[in-house]
């Protein structure tokens, strides 16, 4: 079943929603929904140019990365050691959400639009959206960002313009979430770049114990 939203700041319970995931459809993009949505592991996910109302979606199985359980391969030990790159934390937060957006902006099924872009910023001026950077001497050439909710990260998207980036952003994000009690990192849809890093499929009802955490 696919709920109608209107203004009142809820939403439906997730496991009434579509096999897919898709549970809700209109809304706003308000931090006060996003962080509500997100605390229940609920999603807006659309293609802003075929779509002119908000999806929100909540799949049942969640694709996650536990930090403690991020594969690091021999060849990015290798790339780490070689010290080409450094990685920062929320040093520029606009430019890795525009870097992601302008990858994908002509894409047929493109979501991260303008309003999106507008509500994640407003999120990380909040301090519920968090990027992470790799630079090449002063040259921003990957990265990720995501909803910061407690102790868990909600990915959203990451780039790269030299290889293995946005896997040195993923890695250290893990590793940083490890050493600081950091629980689950949510990376929302499976990808083969996402598994070889040590991604697993979890029950929405573990997944929900362990985001709504203390």
């Amino acid at each position: 079943m696919v709920f109608a939203l209107d203004t009142t700041l809820s939403f439906p319970d997730p496991h009434l929603g579509e096999p897919d995931g898709l549970l809700a459809v209109g809304g706003d993009l308000s931090v006060d929904r996003m962080l509500l949505a997100y605390s229940y592991g609920i999603f807006p996910w659309y293609s802003f140019r075929y779509n002119r109302e908000i999806l929100w979606y909540c799949p049942m199985q969640r694709f996650v990365i536990f930090p403690s359980e991020v594969h690091v391969s021999h060849s990015m030990r290798s790339l780490m050691s070689r010290g080409t790159y450094h990685v920062t934390f929320n040093q520029d937060f606009d430019e890795v959400i525009r870097r992601c957006s302008r990858l994908r902006i002509k894409e047929d099924g493109a979501w991260l639009g303008v309003d999106m872009v507008k509500a994640y910023r407003k999120m990380h001026e909040q301090g519920f959206a968090a990027s992470v950077e790799v630079w090449q001497s002063d040259h921003l050439v990957g990265g990720l960002y995501g909803v910061t909710i407690g102790r868990c990260f909600f990915g959203e998207s990451m780039f790269s313009l030299v290889p293995s980036a946005s896997k040195l952003a993923l890695i250290h994000l893990a590793h940083y979430m490890n050493d600081n009690g950091g629980l689950l990192i949510d990376c929302q849809f499976e990808t083969p770049h996402l598994r070889s890093m040590g991604g697993r499929f979890i029950a929405y009802d573990d997944y929900l114990k362990i985001i709504q955490q203390e």
